[in-house]
């Protein structure tokens, strides 16, 4: 817990999570000892509580707890900490322990209204929100210093609500192997050019980082993006369209399921030039031709008991696209994204989608930030996936 305010619902949150039968192990920080003492809480955890990444130095305290915690909570979360956590920084023992875990992590933000609403605080929460990081609040109330408000903390009730959601989804994908395909491809128009597009493999990564939370052996198969290689995740780069289908076709025997998110390109060129084209030479004729539809030949080709899930960036009517799709490529599950409006779509922290799957477990457009739409999507694959 961090130096808010509302430090006192943390209290009611530590019991209400102890009678849950949680084993609760509460970090402060120097800030948070001013609201409510530590005494307090190592009364109603039953545990000691810590506050110095000092205090043990010879296990390393930071590195244990991190590695001991099923799900981590931070309740109430300043924008301070926020902040922190949005960029990496480990100055204390609180932040230190997040930086290493690898369990789910709950924040529950609480702050006065421009605080909260200020664009480096919205930055903090999109940047974590698209890591997976599971926002609850904050709600709108009686703030401090006598203001209301966007701001206030969530009650202890929704928080151990958000926690058992996490948890309850936590290893539902334990020991599954899953593909998952990213970004776009870019296919050569000479040395220096290409056929592309503006997928920025955002959405792919989020459906991997989330899938290996839930405790998936995850591969991702990468074309060109500027986003980082998740954590404990292994990723295999490419460029082309060919050279997805190679990588994707060798791996795709073995998965459990097989997400393709990435956005290949339809069309290459028909032949790429050796040297640069120089523009004194005039515009160059450029044939395009169809690259192979991976997702129609996994659907042609695939084991008894695979899931494949296909992704589809659409203008207009996405309903008889997803519905066309599903059938014509034999998908189990079927993403389409609407594109060509601002705040939705490639390179985006949003998508405006629908989801579209054999058993009717479908969900209407809407807006979704790619975590949310990373979560509706493991939540059908764990059900989708046989026994066993």
């Amino acid at each position: 817990m961090t130096g808010g305010i509302a430090a006192y619902k943390a209290c009611i949150l530590t019991r209400l999570l102890t009678e849950a039968g949680a084993e609760v192990q509460v970090v402060m920080t120097a800030s948070a000892t001013r609201f409510v003492g530590p005494d307090t809480f190592a009364a109603l955890s039953g545990r000691p509580v810590r506050s110095d990444v000092f205090e043990d130095v010879e296990h390393v305290l930071h590195v244990r707890m991190a590695h001991d915690a099923d799900v981590a909570v931070v309740a109430p979360a300043t924008a301070n900490v926020l902040a922190k956590l949005s960029v990496g920084i480990a100055d204390d023992l609180l932040t230190s322990t997040l930086l290493e875990a690898r369990c789910p992590v709950v924040v529950v933000p609480e702050m006065l209204t421009w605080m909260y609403e200020d664009p480096a605080t919205q930055a903090s929460v999109r940047t974590l929100a698209e890591r997976g990081v599971e926002i609850v609040g904050p709600k709108r109330g009686h703030l401090a210093a006598g203001d209301e408000g966007m701001g206030r903390m969530a009650e202890p009730e929704e928080i151990v609500g958000a926690v058992a959601a996490v948890l309850g989804r936590g290893r539902d994908l334990a020991g599954r192997r899953i593909l998952v395909t990213a970004g776009p491809t870019w296919e050569p128009i000479d040395p220096v050019r290409f056929v592309g597009n503006r997928s920025s493999g955002k959405m792919g990564f989020a459906v991997a980082v989330e899938a290996r939370a839930r405790g998936a052996l995850v591969t991702v198969v990468a074309g060109p993006t500027s986003e980082p290689d998740p954590p404990g995740i292994d990723v295999v780069h490419v460029t082309t369209a060919h050279q997805m289908r190679e990588e994707v076709l060798a791996r795709a025997g073995d998965a459990d399921a097989v997400v393709k998110a990435a956005a290949v390109s339809d069309f290459r060129p028909e032949e790429a030039a050796g040297e640069k084209l120089k523009k004194e030479h005039g515009p160059p004729e450029i044939r395009l031709v169809p690259t192979r539809d991976i997702l129609r030949e996994l659907g042609a080709s695939r084991r008894e008991g695979t899931v494949l899930v296909g992704f589809a960036a659409e203008t207009a009517d996405l309903e008889g696209a997803a519905r066309r799709k599903l059938e014509g490529k034999n998908l189990d599950m079927i993403v389409v994204n609407e594109v060509g409006k601002p705040g939705t779509g490639f390179g985006s922290l949003t998508n405006r989608a629908l989801i579209h799957t054999r058993t009717g477990d479908d969900e209407p457009l809407r807006m979704w930030t790619k975590a949310e739409l990373a979560r509706a999507i493991c939540d059908r694959l764990a059900k989708l996936l046989p026994l066993g």
